[in-house]
């Protein structure tokens, strides 16, 4: 009876492990599909400028070639202009739950709006000044975005020009 009853507790632990591993390997299905996603510059346009400090609209345009429904938790990006570092910015919805996200259907593209600051102080009053005046009119961005489907979660670098 012993035996009988220890072969049933080691089947038992092989048929979990069993099953974790098929639950893994079914969210592993999503990457592919996940790690498809585009990130394009769309806009940088000024919302507000100060003495020290300016707020700007940043717009990415995310698109989906996949057929995986997904959102977009986080986009972390360095933006540039006319090849200088102006700071970096952080697009977030972790505080959301994933059912309240946007979802980007299959062969969507959604724009995606953030506001970044930039600082007078980090970047010097002649870059500052031709921020706010319009006169720098090539931005590039380099970054990290992370897509999310309901089993997976993927983390993708992009480097977009506008």
């Amino acid at each position: 009876m012993g035996l009988q009853s220890k072969f049933t507790v080691y089947a038992a632990i092989a048929g979990v492990l069993a099953l974790m591993g098929g639950i893994v390997y079914y969210a592993s299905l999503d990457n592919v599909s996940l790690e498809q996603v585009e990130v394009e510059l769309a806009d940088v346009i000024l919302r507000e400028a100060e003495e020290n400090e300016a707020k700007f609209f940043v717009t990415f345009l995310v698109k989906n070639p996949s057929e995986k429904i997904f959102v977009v938790p986080v986009i972390t990006y360095q933006l540039y202009g006319d090849d200088m570092l102006l700071g970096s910015g952080k697009y977030s919805t972790e505080d959301v739950a994933l059912p309240g996200r946007a979802q980007i259907f299959a062969g969507a593209e959604v724009p995606i709006k953030n506001t970044f600051i930039l600082n007078k102080s980090e970047v010097g009053s002649e870059i500052y000044q031709s921020m706010i005046n319009n006169e720098i009119t090539n931005f590039m961005a380099e970054g990290m975005i992370i897509t999310q489907s309901t089993w997976s979660v993927v983390e993708t670098e992009f480097r977009t020009e506008k």
